[in-house]
């Protein structure tokens, strides 16, 4: 298992991620609504998730990052469904997804 602080430090990163696929979203302007909505959610719960990251507690940061990596994945799968998207966002999403599943691979 990963000591706490690394989780907290990637986690941290991760929200950066996110942050900047939600913004490369709505700065986009072909962007299927699908997309954009999983993407905004992703990122409001990763700011929700946040307190929960300051938990010294294994199995509360597990689920935690296990549901982010869910969300991830729906984010992703509506990214490839869109087809045509602009490079940027579509780089975007796939970091925040390959992120969150490193994470989650390395906290099992």
């Amino acid at each position: 298992m990963m000591q706490t602080s690394e989780i907290q430090q990637r986690f941290q990163h991760i929200e950066q991620t996110i942050h900047q696929a939600a913004q490369a979203c709505q700065a986009a302007g072909n962007v299927p609504t699908d997309l954009k909505t999983c993407v905004q959610e992703l990122d409001q719960k990763t700011g929700q998730a946040r307190q929960t990251m300051q938990s010294q507690n294994e199995d509360q940061l597990r689920q935690c990052v296990d549901d982010l990596e869910q969300m991830g994945d729906r984010a992703k799968d509506a990214c490839e469904r869109a087809g045509n998207v602009e490079p940027a966002v579509k780089s975007a999403v796939m970091q925040a997804h390959r992120e969150l599943s490193d994470l989650k691979h390395q906290m099992h």
